[in-house]
Formats: structure tokens, C-alpha cells, sequence
């Protein structure tokens, strides 16, 4: 096994030894011997648009993880937006909103995403990432809750700050790719800390494609930090198999956003995983 991947296993081996916090149906992600495969031709996806990144790519099925960039896929960075699928458990278990249903309202102040300019449910804020919608969220819940759930799942280095709604997009909250994908894994198989409940509709509102596919991701954009960083982070699953993934790029135009799902679909079609 490749050095650079004991970050990565020994995130898989912690999430099977974290308590449950009573939370019953919950099961452990095993203890297991992962294959590391360094893919240097994956770098070519990123040489095209000028920008460095990262891809890992992670089958248990296969017990293999594909990596590019193994020593950035091992650093921590902000999570940015795909802290949204956290935020969304944590808002969903401790009640400060009730489902996906329940209307988030505007706070009516105009901000420069149109699409955030009005009421909607937590799907909807999901799909545009409404930062403002979720800062709202986290207040709700609150540092000492939210603290407590960080703690208990052991997101990446468990920091928050005073301000509440704001951890997870500037200096404080961190975590790797590497992390994202053990944090994912635990999600898809109902191994976190959280009801059966909560985690089976927070994956309802991750979905991004349903044929002849599925698809769950969530995609970030760092742009409070030094070097903009961004995100695209999920799972496929095809025929019955998960392929988890988590793409993290530096890039300096907004107009390489586009670039975080770009890339990773390259990346999934030139592993026959999607067409």
C-alpha cells in the first residue's frame, strides 16, 4: 500500500469505531486492506484548463482506491459548500427544521445568486446552494450542538468558530478529499451517528442523476480563503456498486468554476464508471 493513503485508511478505520450515540440500525464500516493505485494520467484533465487539483476515486467493491495527486488528496482544505451535506444532517437531527419541506424564508436581503433572492425548502437551497439559507441553519442549531456533532462523527478537524454561520467557509473548518470520501462512505451505509431517517433524506437530496445511473454529489467553491478552492464530492452507483469520488482544485477565474464537475466526469467516463 502507497504511504499516501494511510490518511485515507485510517479515516475508514475510525468511522468503525465511533459510538452510535444510541442511535440504533447503524452499521459500522469494517476494518479493511485497500489497494492504492497512483493514476498519473488523470493529470491531463487539469493541465487542459491550467489549474491543480486532485482526484480520488474509491471502490469497495474492489477494495482499491484510485488517487491523483496523493499529497493534496492527504491536506485539509475548507469544505466550503459540500459542508451543506452536514449541515443538512445536523438540521435534520436535531429538529431546527422538520423536513425537506419546511420553507426556508428569504431574509429579503438581494444578494448577487438570483436564485437565493426567495423562499424555498431544503432541497431547493441544496440544488443552488443557497449560502444563506444554511448560514440560517446553523444558527438555528447553534456552535454548542453543531460542535457536538462535528465531535461525534469526526468531520475533518472538528474546528468551528464564534461565528456560527460562517466555520465552513472561511479560516477553521477543514478537511482532505481523502476524509470527504470516508465521511461519504459512512452515508451510504447508514454509519453515522445519525437516525436511519435523517441520513436516508439527506441522500434523497443529494441526487443529482437517477438514469442510467445515480448520482448524489455536492459541489464548493472556498472563495474566502487565500487560493480559491473548489469542490465536487459524491458517489455513483451503478449496478449495485459505489464508486465514491472527491475532486479538489485551486484555480483563480471564476469562469473555471465549471471546471470542479467538468473534470470529474472526465475522470468517470475515462474509468467506464459513466458514459
Amino acid at each position: 500500500m502507497k504511504p499516501y493513503c494511510l490518511l485515507f485508511v485510517s479515516a475508514l478505520l475510525f468511522a468503525a469505531c465511533k459510538p452510535n450515540s444510541g442511535i440504533q440500525n447503524q452499521t459500522p464500516v469494517a476494518s479493511k486492506t485497500i489497494d492504492t493505485v497512483i493514476v498519473d494520467s488523470w493529470k491531463k484533465f487539469y493541465d487542459s484548463i491550467g489549474i491543480q487539483g486532485c482526484f480520488v476515486l474509491y471502490s469497495p467493491t474492489d477494495s482499491t482506491v484510485r488517487v491523483f495527486n496523493p499529497e493534496r488528496a492527504a491536506t485539509r482544505y475548507t469544505p466550503a459548500s459540500t459542508f451543506k451535506i452536514f449541515n443538512s444532517l445536523v438540521a435534520l437531527e436535531t429538529g431546527v427544521i422538520k423536513d425537506t419541506n419546511e420553507i426556508i424564508k428569504w431574509d429579503g436581503e438581494k444578494r448577487g445568486n438570483e436564485n437565493w433572492n426567495k423562499d424555498m425548502n431544503l432541497k431547493e437551497a441544496f440544488r443552488v446552494s443557497c449560502v444563506p439559507c444554511y448560514q440560517e441553519l446553523a444558527r438555528r442549531a447553534g456552535q454548542t450542538r453543531m460542535q457536538h456533532w462535528l465531535d461525534t462523527v469526526g468531520y475533518g478537524n472538528k474546528v468551528t468558530t464564534p461565528n456560527i454561520d460562517d466555520f465552513w467557509l472561511e479560516k477553521g473548518l477543514e478537511i482532505s478529499p481523502y476524509e470527504q470520501i470516508a465521511f461519504l462512505e459512512r452515508l451510504y451505509n447508514n454509519a453515522l451517528p445519525f437516525s436511519s431517517k435523517t441520513m436516508n433524506t439527506v441522500k434523497e437530496v443529494m441526487l443529482v442523476q437517477n438514469v442510467p445511473y445515480t448520482m448524489r454529489a455536492k459541489t464548493g467553491w472556498g472563495l474566502r480563503v487565500e487560493n480559491s478552492t473548489g469542490w465536487y464530492v459524491g458517489w455513483v452507483e451503478k449496478d449495485g456498486k459505489p464508486y465514491f469520488f472527491a475532486n479538489n482544485i485551486e484555480f483563480s477565474k471564476d469562469n473555471l468554476v465549471h471546471s470542479r464537475i467538468e473534470i470529474s466526469l472526465a475522470i468517470l467516463r475515462a474509468e467506464g464508471i459513466i458514459k
